[in-house]
C-alpha cells in the first residue's frame, strides 16, 4: 500500500490517528530548518526556562510531536503533523496532493480586480508549510484594524479582543483542516469582515462548536505545536470566546456553513453592526430578561413592564454617576403617576412599591428618570429618615449599609451571564453596579460576567477608567497583584 492510499484512508480515523502517522521514509533532511529555527525560537521566547530548549533537534520535534518511532519495529520518522508544519510545499504534495494554503486580500478592489494581495503554498517565494502559512497571513489579517490608546503597565498594549479573536480562526482553520480534502485552506479579507475557508466538516454540531467544551480535534499534534508556542485554545473555546468577541462589538453573529461534496467547512466574520431588526430583538429579550430578573438581588419583582410591582433596589440609582437618585424617591412627580418608595434594600427592609407605573418599557423608565434628574438636579443625598414636604421635595430613605455576599453579587450579574449579547450600554451599567458594591479584580469581573478578561478591559473596564466612572484601587501600582476596579461615586 503506498503512502498516498494509507493518507486516504485513514484521514477521517478516529481521535488522535491521522496527523500522529508516521511517515517512515521522510526524516529531517525533508524539513526546511528556517521554519523549524523560527519555531525553537518562538517556543524559547514563550518558555525561556522550558527543559526541552536544551534538546538536540530531533529529540525535540519527537516532544512536541513531530517526529515519531515505531516500538514494534523500531522504524522512526517523520509524522504526518511534522510534515504539515515544518516542510516545503512540494514534498507536502507527495504525501498529500491535494494540500493548498492561499490567503486573498479583497478590501479595496477595483471592479476588475479580483485581490490587492495573494499568498499562496505554491508560488515558490516561501516554504509553503502551515507554520510560515501562519505567520505570513496574520500580520495581514490584523492590519488596519483600530486599537484604542491603553496602557498594560507603562507599555501601550497594541492588541484588542478582536486580534485574539482572528488569531484564534486562523489556528482553528488550519487545525481542524482535513488535507487529504480538496481545495485546502482559503483565507479571505473582504472590506467588512474576514472568511476562513478549510476542507473537511465539524465533528461536533455547529451550535455545540459555539457552546464550547468540547474539543474533538482533526490534527491534535498540529493543535499541540501551535498550543506550545502560546497560540490558539484548549478544551473547544476557540469558536465561543470568537462569538463572545463579535457580540461585545456589536458585529453580526458569526456563521457556519457547511457542505458535504466536497466536505468544506466555512466560518465568516463579519464586521458590521447588526441589523436594526436584530437590535430591536435584542433590547425586547433584554426587557424581558430584566423583567424576570429585575435587576435584583432578592428576585422580588414581578411584571415590572406591566405593572411595575416590586420595583426593588437594583434601580436604587438609575443613574449613578449622573447625580442619580440615590436613595428613593418621592411620587408625587407626575412622570411616574405615584411611584412609591421604589428603593427595596438587600436586606429587604424596605418594602416595595405598591403602586403601578404607567405602561412603560423599561427603557423608556430609565430614560425619563435620566432626563427628570437633569431637570430637577437632585444631589446624592441619604437622609436620617423619610420625610416629605408640602413643596414635592425627593422622599429621602436611611439605608443601613451591609456587606453584599458573593451570591448577591452573582444574582446581581446574572442578566450578564444569561444573555450573551447584551448592549454596551447595559453592560457598563451592570459593571459599575458590581463594582459600586466592592472593588472587583479583573477575574473576578470575568467570572461574574462570563466575559473574556480582554474582552472587559478593551470594550469597557478602560472606557469606564477613562471617563472617571471607575477608578484603581492601586492607581500607582498598575500591575498590582490585587489590583481592582471600583465605581466611583
Amino acid at each position: 500500500m503506498n503512502k498516498r492510499e494509507e493518507i486516504h484512508h485513514t484521514g477521517e480515523a478516529s481521535f488522535g490517528v491521522q496527523d500522529g502517522m508516521i511517515l517512515e521514509h521522510y526524516g529531517v533532511n525533508e524539513l526546511h530548518f528556517d521554519s523549524v529555527k523560527n519555531y525553537r525560537n518562538r517556543f524559547l521566547a514563550v518558555k525561556p526556562n522550558h527543559p526541552w530548549n536544551g534538546l538536540e533537534t530531533k529529540e525535540f520535534l519527537y516532544k512536541i510531536g513531530a517526529w515519531g518511532k515505531r516500538r514494534e519495529t523500531g522504524k522512526e520518522g517523520l509524522t504526518l503533523a511534522g510534515l504539515l508544519m515544518f516542510s516545503e510545499e512540494r514534498i507536502i504534495t507527495e504525501v498529500l496532493p491535494h494540500y493548498f494554503l492561499e490567503y486573498r486580500d479583497e478590501t479595496g478592489t477595483a471592479y476588475d480586480e479580483r485581490w490587492t494581495d495573494r499568498i499562496t503554498s505554491q508560488d515558490g517565494t516561501w516554504s509553503g508549510n502551515l507554520f510560515d502559512f501562519y505567520f505570513m497571513v496574520m500580520p495581514r489579517l490584523i492590519a488596519g484594524l483600530k486599537v484604542p490608546f491603553q496602557l498594560q503597565g507603562t507599555l501601550r498594549q497594541d492588541e484588542t479582543a478582536v486580534h485574539t479573536a482572528l488569531r484564534e480562526a486562523l489556528v482553528n482553520a488550519i487545525v481542524h483542516a482535513d488535507y487529504s480534502g480538496e481545495r485546502g485552506i482559503v483565507v479571505t479579507k473582504e472590506s467588512d469582515g474576514f472568511v476562513f475557508s478549510n476542507p473537511g466538516t465539524l465533528r461536533v454540531p455547529p451550535h455545540q462548536a459555539f457552546a464550547g467544551g468540547v474539543s474533538d480535534l482533526r490534527n491534535p499534534n498540529v493543535c499541540k505545536m501551535f498550543l506550545l508556542i502560546g497560540l490558539g485554545e484548549r478544551a473547544g473555546s476557540g469558536l465561543s470566546n470568537i462569538r463572545q468577541t463579535w457580540r461585545e462589538q456589536e458585529w453580526k453573529i458569526p456563521q457556519i456553513s457547511q457542505q458535504e461534496s466536497p466536505a468544506r467547512t466555512t466560518f465568516i466574520l463579519r464586521m458590521i453592526s447588526a441589523s436594526e431588526s436584530e437590535i430591536e430583538a435584542e433590547k425586547r429579550t433584554i426587557e424581558s430578561s430584566l423583567n424576570k430578573e429585575g435587576w435584583s438581588v432578592n428576585k422580588e419583582i414581578n411584571s415590572i413592564n406591566k405593572e411595575f410591582k416590586s420595583v426593588n433596589n437594583e434601580f436604587y440609582s438609575v443613574n449613578k454617576r449622573e447625580n442619580s437618585l440615590n436613595k428613593g424617591i418621592n411620587s408625587d412627580n407626575n412622570e411616574w403617576n405615584s411611584l412609591n418608595n421604589w428603593l427595596n434594600s438587600y436586606n429587604k427592609k424596605i418594602g416595595s412599591v405598591n403602586k403601578s407605573v404607567n405602561n412603560r418599557t423599561l427603557a423608556s423608565f430609565e430614560k425619563e428618570s435620566k432626563e427628570w434628574l437633569q431637570e430637577d438636579n437632585v444631589e446624592e443625598h441619604v437622609g436620617p429618615e423619610a420625610e416629605e414636604g408640602a413643596t414635592g421635595e425627593v422622599e429621602k430613605v436611611e439605608v443601613k449599609e451591609e456587606e453584599i455576599t458573593d451570591e448577591e453579587l452573582w444574582q446581581m450579574a446574572e442578566i450578564a451571564r444569561k444573555r450573551k449579547r447584551l448592549s454596551p450600554k447595559v453592560m457598563e451599567e451592570v459593571i459599575l453596579r458590581l463594582c459600586a458594591q466592592k472593588p472587583l479584580r479583573l477575574k473576578e469581573l470575568a467570572d461574574m460576567l462570563e466575559r473574556t478578561p480582554d474582552g472587559l478591559r478593551n470594550n469597557y473596564l478602560g472606557k469606564l477608567l477613562k471617563e472617571n466612572k471607575l477608578r484603581l484601587k492601586y492607581p500607582d501600582q498598575v500591575n498590582h497583584p490585587k489590583q481592582a476596579y471600583i465605581t466611583v461615586k
